[in-house]
Order: structure tokens, then C-alpha cells, then sequence
């Protein structure tokens, strides 16, 4: 994590290299946040198809990969902690994306303080 510094005591060496880690860690979170974009999308994707058993065949037999093991479970086992799954994803997402917006934020204000410009940026 870069430190918040005071650009006058920032050497002009020191520069370069806390721009890096500002855009590596930006690019961690922007992949991270991908990820569990997909997860969610998927868990979502299983839900959408068992929601509607649970109230017409709730004793359907199901697999669930937990693991690395694919387990048999019914819908009315696995419904539940889908919801719960998906609950959590949803939460942790949530929170890494305002980290994202705050990272971004002090990226921006490192650029301003130190005059650097982006190519292609106007």
C-alpha cells in the first residue's frame, strides 16, 4: 500500500516507483473484483434454476462441488447455503469495490500532485 505523504518529502526517485504500486494494486483489486463478479453471476445462475424446485420437487437430488468433492444433496439443502454463499460474495464485493474507488481516488490525487500526465488521457 503506498504511503500518504506529503509530495515535498517524496525524492523525485521515489516517484516512479509509488506510481507502480498504485497501478499494481489497482489492477489486484480490478481482477479480484472480476472474479467475484463471475462467482456471483454463477451462483446466481444455480439459484435462478433451483429456486423454483424448492417449492415443487424440494427432495430432488442435486450435486454440489464443495472443495474439490462433489457431494449429493437435495434442493432444499443446497438452496439455503447457495443464499448464504451468494449473501457473502455480494457483501465482500460490495466492500472491495469502494476500496477500488478509494484507491482510485489517491491514485488520481498522487497524478495531480506530481504532475503526471496518462498518454492518451486528455
Amino acid at each position: 500500500m503506498p504511503p500518504k505523504a506529503d509530495p515535498a518529502k517524496i525524492s523525485s526517485q521515489d516517484v516512479p516507483v509509488l506510481f507502480q504500486r498504485y497501478r499494481t494494486e489497482l489492477q489486484n483489486l480490478a481482477q479480484k473484483i472480476g472474479e467475484l463478479e463471475s462467482e456471483l453471476e454463477e451462483h446466481a445462475l444455480v439459484l435462478g434454476t433451483l429456486q423454483p424446485l424448492t417449492k415443487t420437487e424440494p427432495e430432488r437430488t442435486c450435486y454440489r462441488l464443495i472443495g474439490g468433492v462433489l457431494v449429493q444433496r437435495t434442493v432444499k439443502d443446497v438452496v439455503p447455503a447457495l443464499e448464504t454463499n451468494y449473501g457473502g460474495i455480494k457483501e465482500v464485493l460490495e466492500t472491495l469495490v469502494k476500496t477500488y474507488k478509494g484507491k482510485e481516488e489517491e491514485f488520481n490525487a498522487f497524478q495531480r500532485e506530481h504532475k503526471i500526465q496518462m498518454p492518451g488521457r486528455a
